[in-house]
């Protein structure tokens, strides 16, 4: 077994743990060993900071599940402070500070620029309040990470985009690549993965890092790949996330180009699925967002409270930041979706009904996928 797949193994066999001896009543508010002398009670207070609103998830999945799962955890007498710093980090900085002032037990952080929330990470540690990395590996002495395994992302887009070529695949196949935001820690290890696929098999013949993940900058920068490129000779084109997608496919479309190359993607926004339906976008990365929402507000809860068997179960991998090492972490596991796999995963997870995806624009297409 490679060092990667033991990585996915421990975080699932985590996942798995925690689940267990929950159900054996080993680690819920009743049955925790360390229950005797619990740091806080209840009615705590949990600081969640996302990082902005351009990308649909935040305020679809990610805030509703983790406040949902910390009501449940604390009998709902704790409370979420919650804070979107739509994509400016000198507003993200100002909502934790606030926080801070304001005392709350534990922060689970999203970063928008990783390196620049280190200093409020160490004030709130001076502060005594644990931070919890979420989604982005920020800066600082935090507590605790989790994420999805980001290179794992990028190994499955590129792979993907690879496997769309069929056996047609040549070196000097040209491939457009809108990697995301510089200042996001998670878009240099999708980038990373995707290169160990694509290196040496195609040409990269542009490379883009996309400030704030905008789709509008991906349109921008996707018209200037077709100017250079010329559009027919772009056999496919790795996308980082679904909402570039998007403004990939508007590029494209303006420069008069009906048949689409293979894109990527991920987040598996309705809209993407709806463009992977319709042959617009070849696949994206499902992530199960509930999941990695509602482990996290676990792991908040059990800092918070001292429960340190049931953080210890959640934490069973350890990552590096560039100013701290062997940090206790999860890392979720990914599915690429395709046209293949809607109805087993988004569709049986209950992300999405059919009836959000297959409105009455899409419906021709829907049917000839099967899907209902």
């Amino acid at each position: 077994m490679s060092p990667r797949m033991r990585r996915i193994a421990i975080s699932v066999a985590a996942v798995s743990m925690s689940v267990t001896l929950a159900g054996c009543g080993m680690l819920d508010a009743t049955g925790s060993s360390d229950e005797a002398s619990p740091a806080k009670g209840d009615d705590i207070s949990v600081g969640l900071l996302l990082p902005e609103k351009a990308n649909t998830r935040y305020e679809q999945f990610d805030y509703p599940f983790f406040k949902k799962k910390v009501e449940a955890l604390t009998d709902n007498k704790g409370k979420v402070e919650y804070a979107n710093a739509e994509a400016d980090a000198d507003k993200q900085a100002s909502q934790m500070q606030r926080m801070i002032d304001s005392k709350v037990d534990v922060i689970v952080l999203d970063a928008v620029d990783a390196h620049a929330i280190a200093e409020s990470v160490t004030k709130a540690k001076e502060a005594g309040i644990p931070v919890i990395a979420y989604d982005r590996l920020a800066e600082g002495p935090i507590d605790a990470y989790i994420s999805f395994d980001n290179e794992l992302v990028g190994e499955v887009q590129g792979r993907s985009l690879l496997e769309s070529f069929g056996g047609d695949l040549s070196i000097t196949d040209k491939v457009v690549m809108m990697n995301g935001s510089s200042t996001d820690p998670n878009a240099k290890q999708f980038k990373a993965g995707a290169l160990s696929e694509l290196k040496g098999k195609v040409t990269i013949a542009k490379s883009f890092d996309t400030k704030d993940w905008d789709p509008k900058n991906a349109e921008k920068n996707m018209a200037e790949a077709i100017g250079e490129i010329g559009a027919e000779k772009i056999k496919g084109v790795y996308s980082a996330n679904d909402g570039m997608a998007g403004g990939i496919v508007k590029a494209l479309r303006a420069a008069g180009v009906t048949d689409l190359p293979p894109i990527t993607g991920q987040d598996a926004e309705i809209a993407a699925v709806q463009r992977i339906v319709t042959g617009e976008q070849y696949m994206s990365v499902y992530k199960s967002y509930p999941t990695e929402a509602e482990n996290a507000a676990e792991m908040a809860v059990a800092r918070v409270q001292g429960r340190d068997i049931q953080f210890d179960a959640l934490t069973r991998d350890r990552v590096d930041s560039p100013t701290e090492q062997d940090i206790p972490a999860q890392l979720v596991p990914v599915v690429a979706l395709t046209q293949e796999n809607i109805q087993d995963t988004v569709i049986a997870d209950g992300f999405y009904d059919v009836s959000d995806i297959c409105t009455a624009e899409f419906k021709s297409a829907c049917e000839k996928l099967d899907l209902k």
